[in-house]
């Protein structure tokens, strides 16, 4: 008896105050939904800095006749100074592996990169293309004594390294992330105006059933209940819809960036997903209980 009466009062707020609920599902699926792919953004951008550090890599370009660089004054490295210049990389503190690519190797790997531009891969030669050393290092964010080390070096054209190219693309996700975050903290903190404001409505218009069950002898939590109920089933169902927000997301989204890399990355598992769809929903329905608490402590004295 006492279960049927919360679900039917539980019910009776639900359509008495049907636009603001309606508002509060809205707000909390879309704060969760931006919580969510906040979270699913750092996940992402440490999974392929993870996958990246193991594989970045310093390239060290050698002299080519007529190379246009001012360290090689028009000059092609000697064998002489290939060898020894290997040797000295391979002497180098910090330094993993060292491997050479020569001409051959040079333009296959840059037709692999370049396959979608067929325009750019026709109109280079082999021969346009210098030879190199990669290095292969113990860590990867320890990459400046080794281009120091490297540099100036006689028959070496320019030392690059890889993760100065990247940090550019990984800088702007994290500062996408931190915007997603801050978006989604000012959406949830709405939403749980929204869900105080609900609650508090809903207290007022049923102030004389509250008056009577407090007479008799009704207990606060058995008072307070189908309000919080109601907060929690709206914080449900705009967990779910967030949910739908972010599996499309991670489909539409995540996966599309990663496709743009033609797979060269570590792609976010549905797993991740599934555990950011888990936390969001907690999330969501604890911000409910808590402003449904805190709105009625307020302005229901029971």
């Amino acid at each position: 008896m006492r279960a049927n009466f919360i679900f039917s009062e539980v019910w009776i707020g639900l359509r008495r105050n049907l636009t603001m609920t309606i508002a509060v599902i809205i707000t909390v699926a879309v704060g969760m939904a931006m919580l969510g792919v906040g979270l699913m953004i750092n996940s992402q951008v440490g999974l392929m800095k993870n996958f990246w550090d193991d594989k970045v890599e310093v390239s060290v370009f050698l002299c080519k006749k007529g190379t246009a660089m001012p360290a090689c004054n028009g000059k092609a490295i000697t064998p002489a100074q290939t060898k020894a210049l290997e040797a000295h990389i391979k002497g180098t503190q910090g330094v993993k592996q060292v491997f050479f690519e020569n001409e051959t190797t040079a333009y296959e790997n840059f037709k692999q990169s370049f396959s979608s531009n067929k325009a750019l891969v026709d109109a280079t030669k082999v021969e346009d293309l210098p030879q190199s050393f990669r290095i292969a290092l113990k860590d990867p964010d320890n990459y400046e004594s080794v281009i120091q080390a490297v540099t100036g070096q006689p028959g070496v054209a320019q030392v690059m390294d890889q993760k100065q190219l990247i940090a550019p693309f990984f800088s702007m996700l994290d500062k996408l992330a931190v915007a997603a975050l801050t978006v989604a903290i000012i959406l949830v903190l709405a939403a749980a105006l929204l869900i105080g404001n609900t609650v508090r409505l809903s207290a007022f218009n049923r102030r004389r059933e509250t008056g009577i069950m407090r007479l008799v002898g009704a207990s606060n939590l058995y008072i307070q209940l189908p309000f919080v109920m109601e907060g929690v089933i709206a914080g449900l169902v705009g967990g779910v819809f967030a949910a739908v927000i972010l599996i499309v997301a991670k489909v539409f989204l995540f996966d599309q960036i990663v496709g743009f890399f033609g797979g060269a990355t570590a792609l976010l598992g549905w797993n991740d997903v599934a555990q950011t769809i888990t936390i969001t929903m907690i999330i969501g329905v604890v911000i409910c209980i808590l402003a449904s608490f805190v709105t009625l402590r307020r302005y229901l004295r029971v």
